[in-house]
């Protein structure tokens, strides 16, 4: 639902639709869907990308260890900043668990509902983080299939989970002991593995791009950034508005013209071109009652700036 808040005064001048993006300008601008291959780190797997793109800048959102694949979401360049928002968003495995001893179905499908709840873990020795307890959400636990110790699991869980450690936990309440013995990642927030591209069809897409000016495949691999806010609630405003934004200033409500549902002070929204152009990522200040009943005051706190500066003209 969309909540018009005022008339809406646009100009053709300026911006750009995001699929009207030009491939250079998508290659500074833009987020991969790529399904990562077992073996390379990620921070290997996106080292590659800058090769393949010739970008000098790239990020991941959710490290994957070496042997897991899987959905790998890659920014490059000014995109990277928006990559904070696909840690808001929730992710989904299939992997196989091995169990140390023989245990039945009906003993496996007992404990995955007792993990469906808020656990607590501690980080691996071998993680990216600091190695404290904290709480994590598993949404969904699914038994697939079972073959004598081998067990195929779906879990949907709370970003920043460590699957091969709720193995070992499972494991343990089991009574047998257990380890994850394989492992997908196949979605982040709502980048799925079915609409995920190789390493390969993006040097392959590039190098269509290079020596045939065939834009077609590469346009497939590179999106544009407002793909990663696809989910989180969005504010448009006027364009007399943007440029202040992008210097850094807060949104003011009468820089609002339209909004989508914002239920809580300091939610995450998107501040959004009437060109439904990204430009910047925020903190919520009223809830969208009030924006759409005051004439002044802070609607939106200005947290990280993407469109660059002059983008828009400046009206301050």
């Amino acid at each position: 639902m969309i909540f018009e808040r005022t008339e809406a005064e646009t100009s053709e001048k300026f911006g750009k639709k995001p699929e009207e993006r030009s491939v250079e300008e998508l290659l500074s601008f833009a987020v991969i869907n790529l399904d990562k291959p077992r073996g390379p780190t990620s921070h290997e797997v996106v080292s590659w990308v800058k090769g393949i793109l010739h970008v000098d800048k790239a990020g991941h959102s959710g490290t994957l260890d070496p042997k897991v694949t899987g959905v790998l979401p890659v920014a490059v360049k000014k995109a990277t900043k928006a990559l904070q928002v696909l840690l808001l968003g929730s992710k989904e495995y299939v992997g196989v668990m091995h169990l140390h001893g023989t245990v039945g179905e009906k003993e496996v499908l007992s404990v995955f509902k007792e993990f469906t709840t808020v656990i607590y873990q501690k980080p691996p020795v071998k993680s990216a983080v600091a190695r404290r307890v904290r709480r994590r959400k598993i949404h969904k636990l699914e038994l697939l299939e079972m073959d004598g110790k081998d067990v195929l699991f779906r879990v949907s869980t709370q970003a920043g989970t460590y699957i091969r450690k709720l193995c070992y936990d499972m494991g343990l309440v089991l009574g047998v002991g257990a380890n994850m013995a394989e492992l997908r990642r196949t979605r982040v927030s709502h980048f799925v593995e079915e609409e995920s591209v190789y390493l390969q069809d993006v040097l392959d897409s590039y190098i269509f791009y290079q020596e045939e000016r065939d834009e077609t495949e590469l346009r497939r691999c590179l999106k544009p950034v407002e793909t990663v806010v696809r989910n989180i609630a969005k504010v448009w405003i006027q364009d007399s508005a943007v440029d202040s934004v992008c210097h850094g200033a807060e949104l003011a409500v009468p820089g609002v013209v339209r909004l989508e549902p914002v239920e809580e002070l300091g939610q995450t929204v998107a501040v959004m071109t009437l060109k439904d152009e990204l430009v910047a990522l925020g903190r919520s200040e009223m809830t969208t009652k009030d924006i759409l009943e005051r004439n002044k005051g802070i609607a939106v706190t200005t947290e990280r700036v993407l469109m660059e500066r002059g983008t828009y003209p400046r009206n301050w």
